[in-house]
């Protein structure tokens, strides 16, 4: 039994931040209930790339869920989430604040309904604060949050993050509040409102980002691959690709002199320790570069790999998703459906004695696919009142 297999989630979010979350408590083992807006559906499922005419971002996000189709601006379908909420345990939504008030949907009157609901909402600025209402995207709140200025290199524009760590960051955070939620509602008996903030996220993920401005009241720089404290920690071009490195003390800098076959630069004064290093690291690293370059990233991996010193060639997508380790740890999975074929994912990263680790995930449903299934079992309507309530465009 996964631990999370008696929980229902009522989805009302869509694209990706809200949509990532309910995805993470789905491996988990929630039953999660997607409610998508009829015909057209989430808006992720018009984002490339496509398979078969479908979109694969859309799938690899919405693998295992139940989808509801319902259009929220009529007052039966409303009606019908207000039943659906007394039947589940948590509501997430990720619109601009304030519309889940505009359609009845607050807080407030939820908990009237099921005192017991936890209810997550997972916008650009959060709940309060004079820019919550403001439409925010992934690269908006990288570039607001400083996450930019500090990425990439210092004669190079502001760099966005490789991946959209804005959505990402703020569901998993999403997924911490709901289950601290869930686990004081065993305590309490209550359910509570959770407001994350992608903005919010991204300060909580600057690191020491913000400890170094308060220290030395200058704002830090894009570094490229470079640590800001600790050298070396860098990408070395090899003789025929890239290789990181990361020696984190002094043991392993001293390791990696010899290894190197450098031992003359541990005579040198400014880089006797990691302080002194990071200070002389332009003088540093070309000593550096030029040993590395000399042999392939294959035969540096065995050497450093025979001398335990921490390196990783850098791999490309391709190349990672074909490695031992992450095939070891079931990271790559397969979803399928009857028209896209199969579809290989990112794999669940939590690892759990009571969840098991399959090499399969379910489909991705269709909009409203399972509208006859959850208003028959929850609701108990018959055949003939869903029939209707597709009829007048409710579903």
């Amino acid at each position: 039994m996964k631990p999370l297999e008696n929980i229902k989630i009522l989805d009302l979010s869509r694209v990706l931040a809200g949509p990532y979350c309910t995805m993470v408590l789905q491996e988990l083992g929630a039953d999660v209930i997607k409610v998508e807006i009829p015909i057209t559906g989430d808006d992720s499922r018009y984002f490339g790339p496509f398979k078969k005419g479908k979109s694969t971002y859309f799938i690899s996000i919405n693998r295992g869920k139940k989808s509801i189709s319902l259009d929220m601006k009529k007052p039966k379908a409303i009606e019908i989430i207000y039943e659906l909420v007394k039947k589940v345990d948590i509501v997430t939504e990720n619109f601009r604040p304030g519309t889940m008030e505009k359609l009845g949907l607050s807080y407030d009157k939820l908990k009237e309904i099921n005192p017991k609901i936890i209810f997550a909402s997972t916008s650009g600025f959060g709940q309060t604060g004079p820019e919550s209402r403001k439409p925010a995207y992934d690269m908006l709140v990288q570039a607001m949050s400083g996450m930019m200025s500090i990425t990439g290199w210092q004669d190079k524009p502001p760099t966005r993050v490789g991946v959209s760590i804005g959505d990402i960051g703020a569901g998993l955070y999403t997924v911490i509040g709901i289950l601290s939620a869930l686990y004081q509602r065993t305590i309490t008996g209550l359910g509570q409102r959770i407001d994350v903030a992608m903005l919010d996220c991204q300060l909580a993920l600057l690191e020491n980002a913000i400890v170094r401005y308060s220290v030395s009241g200058e704002s830090p720089k894009p570094n490229g691959n470079q640590h800001p404290t600790i050298t070396p920690f860098e990408v070395f071009k090899t003789k025929d690709s890239y290789l990181a490195l990361a020696m984190g003390n002094e043991q392993m800098w001293q390791k990696f002199c010899q290894t190197i076959q450098r031992p003359d630069l541990l005579e040198i004064p400014q880089y006797q320790n990691n302080l002194e290093r990071t200070k002389h690291r332009e003088e540093l690293l070309p000593e550096i570069k030029k040993e590395i370059v000399k042999k392939t990233t294959a035969e540096w991996c065995e050497i450093f790999e025979n001398a335990a010193l921490p390196h990783s060639p850098v791999n490309s997508i391709g190349e990672i998703m074909q490695h031992p380790q992450v095939k070891a740890r079931n990271m790559i999975v397969e979803t399928s459906d009857n028209l896209g074929g199969i579809l290989q994912v990112a794999g669940n990263p939590i690892k759990m004695t009571n969840i098991p680790d399959s090499d399969k995930r379910e489909a991705a449903p269709e909009i409203g696919e399972h509208n006859y299934q959850i208003f028959k079992e929850m609701l108990n309507f018959s055949d003939e009142e869903i029939d209707k309530l597709k009829n007048d465009g409710v579903i």
